[in-house]
């Protein structure tokens, strides 16, 4: 009878949550806010698309006339990189999906191998900037070597959790998946066409332009990734809070219609704050309590980065999709739930994150060794540029496959949040928490 009460109180919890509209209506600052980040991220995409048209054309034109640029020999080399980034990611994203203990193990002891490795090949290159990206990456390496080492304790509650909050995924989730990718494989082509046309007459001026097309390009795949992060993150709420399956081309369509604005915002502010706080943790490691000075420095730059990570996390996706709130408001209302419940130390330790950031380090190098080890053979000159171009393509491809399953994550834990006493969940969570606990004793 005891046990009856307690299901019949959660069901109430949970039907008394249902009742209220799942939409909440912006302000106006909100909506000139979202519609201002909206009209400059299609203005900068339509300026940018354009300049890669004109150096693209002026490039093959400039390589007819002079030996100082081959095309022949540096696109191929990047583009077969971009194609190969695709086919990897999307085989990986299946893999963890079907295997996460495994996938989450070997992203861990063998990504250190892969960002050593490109270091490698930087360093056979021997150009001034070659040895410059080889020893950082070496160094690299050798960190998340012993980062894994330190967390590997973690490995099988990350398992659990990628395990429990996937296990069915949305419909037409694979579509979503391929869709994303070939729209990354044709916007990446589009974007090389442009460098290698501002590579070919190589001015100062042409080198802003790359920078210029680099930042769209960071910019343009975070957008991506985050418009599959809110569609299925809302999917899978709607799955773990209310038990409801909504379909998936309906919450895309929604998410397109009403939300660019908010994904816009988070895609420029998320990347820049999560560096932030990853900074200052690392600090915080380093400076420990043994020097006064470092460690007031450390605790004070660390207070910074608590602070905005409040109004700048990828947890706030979630009520993006949901909600309809606006992603600084969206944010800090997710952020003060979890400090509400008391999950926020669960938060911090949870690896998923650093599963799918690595993933992508790994893609990314092995595009790199690809464009790279291909350039150093046929034309030493191009081969640090085109393989720190398809390091980059190869790692923002693999984060968007990988979306989906850091979507539902996000939505566990958010949704876990609301109502912890609900049914839908298991003792995953619970059962961590009780061991935290136990290891801060």
């Amino acid at each position: 009878m005891q046990i009856q009460g307690q299901r019949t109180q959660s069901t109430a919890i949970v039907k008394v949550q249902e009742e209220p509209s799942i939409k909440i209506e912006p302000t106006v600052g909100g909506q000139l806010l979202r519609k201002l980040f909206q009209i400059i991220f299609f203005v900068q995409l339509f300026l940018v698309s354009i300049l890669v048209i004109v150096l693209t054309i002026r490039g093959l034109i400039y390589a007819g006339s002079t030996d100082r640029f081959h095309p022949k020999k540096w696109y191929p080399p990047l583009l077969v990189s971009t194609a190969s980034a695709g086919i990897v990611s999307f085989i990986w994203q299946s893999i963890t999906f079907h295997c996460p203990s495994k996938a989450i193990k070997a992203v861990f002891w063998f990504t250190p191998l892969l960002t050593c490795a490109v270091g490698v090949l930087h360093i056979l290159i021997g150009s001034p900037l070659s040895l410059a990206a080889g020893t950082i990456a070496i160094l690299s390496g050798v960190i998340q070597s012993l980062y894994a080492c330190w967390v590997n304790s973690r490995f099988d509650y990350a398992s659990k959790i990628l395990t429990v909050s996937t296990s069915a995924p949305p419909y037409n989730t694979t579509t979503f998946v391929i869709v994303s990718i070939i729209t990354c494989l044709v916007y990446s082509s589009f974007s090389v066409t442009g460098i290698g046309g501002a590579t070919a007459t190589g001015t100062s001026l042409d080198i802003a332009f790359i920078v210029v097309i680099l930042l769209s390009f960071l910019w343009s795949m975070q957008v991506i990734k985050n418009m599959l992060y809110v569609t299925i993150s809302q999917t899978r709420y709607m799955n773990f809070a209310r038990g409801v399956d909504i379909n998936t081309g309906e919450a895309f369509h929604d998410t397109v219609k009403h939300l660019v604005g908010s994904v816009c915002i988070g895609s420029a502010i998320v990347p820049v704050i999560g560096t932030i706080r990853g900074s200052a943790r690392a600090i915080n490691l380093v400076a420990g309590d043994n020097d006064e000075f470092l460690f007031s420095c450390a605790d004070c730059y660390s207070g910074f980065a608590s602070t905005l990570i409040t109004y700048g996390n990828r947890w706030g996706f979630v009520h993006v999709g949901v909600y309809h709130k606006g992603f600084i408001q969206a944010a800090a209302d997710t952020w003060e739930m979890f400090k509400r419940v008391e999950l926020i130390s669960l938060i911090d330790s949870d690896l998923t994150g650093v599963f799918c950031f690595l993933s992508g380090v790994a893609v990314g190098s092995i595009c790199g060794i690809v464009g790279g080890t291909w350039e150093l053979i046929i034309h030493k000159g191009y081969a640090t540029e085109v393989s720190i171009y398809a390091f980059l393509i190869g790692y923002f491809m693999c984060r968007i496959a990988l979306a989906w399953q850091q979507a539902s994550v996000s939505a566990y834990y958010v949704s876990y949040a609301e109502n912890p006493q609900s049914l839908r969940f298991d003792a995953t969570i619970p059962v961590r928490i009780e061991q935290l606990h136990r290891f801060q004793v």
